[in-house]
């Protein structure tokens, strides 16, 4: 599980930016630019040159735009996560778009914004992501986590939980329920640190780094609702 980590005028967050509209781009530089604890280290029009130069630049943070003229940023932010996988990418988009979200979460984002946040919420959301936390817009997520659980097409059982033991398919059915380590705890009469353990060995055996991407898988498996075949 990442580490919190922080930044200061002195060591501060290194950002790249990739947005295929110029005015868009500058807008957000401007705005990250003005605080003395982040930095704008580069910046890309389109997906190949984003690959081609944010890598060198070693950025904490890469700010994506979700669509772009040749390609996405979902297929940069999983190129970059693959090749720099201490950076933290986080999408920014002007739409709601549910499949993008889910999209985004499996890719390894750390977070998904709507261009219609306001410009203070975007700077913490970049400082936020940087720290090692998710930033994911609340509502957008809770609406996917319904409407995966409402799927009737949504996987039984994903291969992937198959290796998990019955109280780490426990503590996922309740991570994909939003509960925190301290609830989880309380709710399975477990220490807050057994349950980061849980966790920690859980994300390890699903292949993912964060806790929103086994939110994900719970929330298609139902396991709170037993459809992989056992009761809750």
């Amino acid at each position: 599980m990442p580490e919190t980590r922080t930044f200061t005028e002195q060591d501060p967050i290194r950002v790249f930016l990739l947005d295929d509209h110029e005015v868009v781009r500058r807008g957000v530089a401007d705005l990250l630019e003005a605080e003395p604890d982040i930095a704008v280290v580069g910046e890309a029009d389109t997906a190949a040159h984003a690959l081609a130069r944010g890598p060198a630049l070693r950025p904490h943070v890469a700010v994506l735009d979700v669509r772009l003229p040749d390609g996405d940023g979902i297929t940069v932010c999983r190129e970059l996560r693959d090749r720099m996988p201490g950076s933290a990418c986080l999408m920014l988009t002007s739409f709601d778009d549910e499949d993008a979200l889910l999209d985004a979460i499996m890719a390894g984002a750390a977070g998904y914004v709507l261009k219609q946040i306001k410009g203070s919420d975007l700077v913490s959301a970049v400082r936020t992501v940087a720290s090692g936390q998710s930033m994911l817009d609340p509502a957008t997520t809770a609406r996917l986590m319904r409407s995966l659980r409402a799927d009737p097409a949504a996987p039984a059982l994903p291969p992937e939980l198959a290796s998990l033991s019955p109280r780490e398919r426990e503590i996922l059915a309740l991570i994909g329920d939003g509960l925190t380590n301290r609830e989880i705890g309380k709710r399975l009469y477990l220490s807050e640190k057994t349950v980061k353990n849980h966790i920690s060995r859980l994300l390890a055996k699903l292949g993912v780094q964060r806790r929103v991407q086994a939110a994900v898988l719970a929330s298609q498996s139902d396991l709170r609702h037993g459809r992989d075949g056992t009761t809750r």
